[in-house]
């Protein structure tokens, strides 16, 4: 169970297959802070790179479910990274780990009943996305505010991305197809950032940045977020998105019977996923719920997935007693952020 990236992360999905890779010359594109970032390569490298990630991919899956079993401390290991971290959820006592997931069993219980329901745990989880977001978009500034005046520049942000300061003009297209996407893609990050600043200054004040990193959090944005996405998808111009437009550029294979899974799967979640008034097109509303990540859906299965392995009296509930009699099971889920927040005070101390 993952979540989805924000907005501008979605910019950078991997090609389907058959179609054209359009990642810039020289680059995998570099979304965040942590994120792969390459020098000037050649584009082969880069589309080998790319390749070799999917393979990886594909690794990652056998290790964390070997034999179709699913091994849970993969979870855990997978979210605290680095050995250290990994290292000290395990030196945690039995008894304080026991009273920290007690504290936190507390505060999910929003109305203080005894007992966890699929809305309570489902809006926790959500809480705890957007907690996390944004604690990683606090420790982004710092990164990237490479002069510690409280502020990124537009400059400051390209040189954390890219290492050196990149400018293109806006009225003029660049004759390689990937160097000509990479500058759409260079040119959108700075309308949004322009859009970010909200007080015209040199830069991006904390809030403004969060507003650039996560727009999806910050209702000034939304109305930005959508009409980017119109630019991008509404080839038509008529204001809507439709099954065509929502697919981009593919085109089957005159040659095939059918066609391949993924158009398939793209297909399934336009209808029934999107398209809520079933009229064939996405209006700016549903476009919304596509290009914004829909952590409340997740948050939602994995509330489901937890009452239906958990719930031992099957009242659709779930209590202290039920979760304690499972507890790594709880550890290694969403709902504690894969145990993490056992070390975040601000989910098991008494105040939140």
């Amino acid at each position: 169970m993952q979540r989805r990236p924000s907005v501008a992360a979605r910019e950078a999905r991997l090609p389907s297959p058959g179609s054209a890779c359009l990642l810039p010359r020289g680059f995998l594109r570099p979304r965040r802070a942590g994120a792969m970032r390459l020098g000037p390569w050649p584009a082969a490298l880069g589309l080998l790179l790319l390749y070799a990630a999917v393979a990886g991919a594909s690794k990652a899956e056998e290790l964390h479910y070997p034999q179709g079993e699913h091994r849970a401390d993969y979870d855990r290991e997978a979210l605290l990274g680095v050995q250290e971290d990994v290292d000290e959820y395990v030196k945690l006592g039995h008894e304080e780990q026991q009273r920290r997931l007690q504290s936190i069993i507390k505060k999910i219980d929003s109305d203080s009943d005894g007992f966890l329901t699929e809305s309570e745990l489902s809006q926790w989880i959500q809480m705890s996305f957007k907690h996390y977001a944004m604690q990683e978009a606090k420790q982004q500034f710092v990164e990237y505010d490479k002069n510690s005046d409280g502020t990124v520049t537009w400059d400051e942000y390209n040189i954390q991305m890219y290492d050196r300061v990149i400018d293109f003009d806006e009225n003029t297209a660049l004759d390689d197809t990937e160097e000509e996407s990479f500058r759409q893609l260079h040119l959108k990050d700075k309308k949004r950032f322009e859009k970010a600043n909200q007080d015209s200054g040199p830069g991006l004040n904390l809030e403004e940045f969060i507003a650039f990193e996560h727009p999806e959090e910050v209702d000034y944005m939304t109305e930005f977020v959508i009409q980017e996405a119109l630019e991008e998808h509404d080839k038509n111009g008529d204001g809507f998105v439709s099954l065509e437009e929502f697919l981009g550029d593919y085109r089957r294979d005159p040659t095939a019977n059918e066609d391949p899974e993924w158009i398939l799967v793209e297909k399934d979640r336009f209808v029934n996923d999107y398209d809520k008034d079933n009229d064939g097109r996405l209006n700016p509303q549903e476009l919304l719920s596509w290009v914004v990540p829909n952590n409340q859906g997740i948050a939602q299965e994995e509330a489901l997935h937890l009452i239906d392995e958990m719930d031992l009296n099957g009242d659709k509930k779930l209590s202290e007693e039920e979760i304690l009699e499972n507890q790594d099971l709880f550890l290694t889920s969403e709902a504690t952020d894969y145990g993490r927040q056992l070390h975040d005070d601000y989910f098991y101390h008494d105040e939140l």
